[in-house]
């Protein structure tokens, strides 16, 4: 399955310097509002330790992490949904994200460009305020879409008129609709409008170098207001992450270990995103590759099977699994079927993070 995030955040928060650090890919940075100006795309190769340990025992041609698609946009400001600033011109470029990324300014002084005061807080009800305007501009607008087949009784849509008629009403009154409970029939309903305060929120608190832990006062608001909402939050130094990007390898881990940097933020962000969107990774290993692959927890074999190939989870037999700790511990696939380990698992195996599988398919 694929996975992308859409970056959002007011202009100057360091989007974009973010952006550069996490993807290697050169966006526009700037010390004025609006450097981004077309949005920003890339795939992000998901760092992950466990593609080298099944290659130390599996010889194979190559290796295939996953990747997660990140997407950043030009900068909103208050009044973006009517149209000021760059207007949401761009907002139509995170519909389609599975989550959003806020990046949201924790650090003083004038190196960045603002007139106002550093406040957190202020600028995340800004941004949100401004993604449920427009959800809310989107909701009526299919509201007028469906009304005559309503009228005309057709039940289905009499439904989902109720449903955006709700969810137009909780967004009038500034409630945020992913705090709200919804009945798999309305999510449903909802999914194909692609709303933006439906998606699951991860708070990146931009600081400074010297607060790279992000103990701050302004940084410990944002881990407040994450855990206030239910959401994701972390600490990151733009700026810093970038540099260490920009450097060789061997200078980067002396640098790293130098300021007790253990990982680059982009493992942490993914980590971070997996467990916001609760996803897990499994793998499948052979002559001809290794490769991760990603999965939602819960997913039963033939699902996973299918995220190879849409034909894989209806002809679906059987699947032989073993897990990555288990190679570590025996060597060999050989070694891990004689000591037993190598289990034959249906239809409703649930996979489990770590898992190795041969799957079986019929025609």
């Amino acid at each position: 399955m694929s996975v992308s995030c859409g970056i959002v955040g007011l202009p100057n928060v360091g989007k974009s310097t973010l952006f550069s650090a996490l993807t290697s890919a050169q966006a526009d940075v700037g010390n004025f509002p609006f450097c981004t100006i077309d949005p920003n795309i890339a795939l992000v190769e998901v760092p992950d330790e466990r593609l080298q340990i099944l290659h130390d025992h599996i010889e194979t041609k190559r290796m295939l992490p996953a990747v997660v698609q990140v997407v950043d946009i030009a900068g909103l400001i208050s009044g973006a949904s009517e149209g000021e600033g760059m207007g949401n011109k761009f907002l139509g470029n995170i519909k389609e994200c599975d989550a959003i990324m806020q990046v949201v300014r924790c650090f003083e002084g004038d190196k960045v460009i603002r007139e106002e005061a550093v406040d957190p807080i202020a600028d995340i009800e800004v941004i949100e305020l401004e993604l449920m305007l427009a959800d809310l501009e989107t909701v009526k607008r299919n509201i007028d879409r469906v009304a005559k087949k309503a009228r005309l009784g057709d039940k289905e849509v009499q439904f989902q008129k109720a449903t955006y008629e709700k969810m137009a009403g909780l967004l009038e009154e500034g409630r945020l609709p992913r705090l709200e409970e919804w009945t798999d029939n309305e999510l449903k309903a909802l999914k194909p409008l692609f709303l933006m305060s439906m998606k699951p929120m991860l708070y990146i608190a931009n600081v400074a170098d010297d607060d790279m832990d992000g103990q701050s006062e302004l940084a410990q608001k944002v881990a407040q207001h994450a855990a206030k909402f239910d959401c994701e939050w972390m600490p990151i130094c733009a700026d810093m992450e970038l540099e260490l990007r920009n450097m060789d390898t061997e200078d980067r881990e002396l640098f790293m270990e130098e300021l007790g940097i253990k990982e680059l933020g982009l493992a942490r962000l993914i980590q971070s995103t997996y467990k916001l969107l609760g996803l897990q990774t499994y793998f499948t290993a052979g002559e001809k590759e290794i490769r991760a692959w990603t999965v939602h927890a819960g997913d039963t074999a033939p699902v996973a099977a299918g995220v190879i190939h849409t034909d894989f989870e209806k002809f679906f037999i059987r699947a032989e699994v073993y897990s990555v700790d288990e190679l570590q511990e025996y060597g060999t696939e050989a070694a891990i079927k004689a000591a037993g380990k190598l289990r034959t698992e249906g239809r409703d195996y649930v996979m489990k993070e770590s898992d190795v599988c041969h799957f079986l398919i019929g025609k």
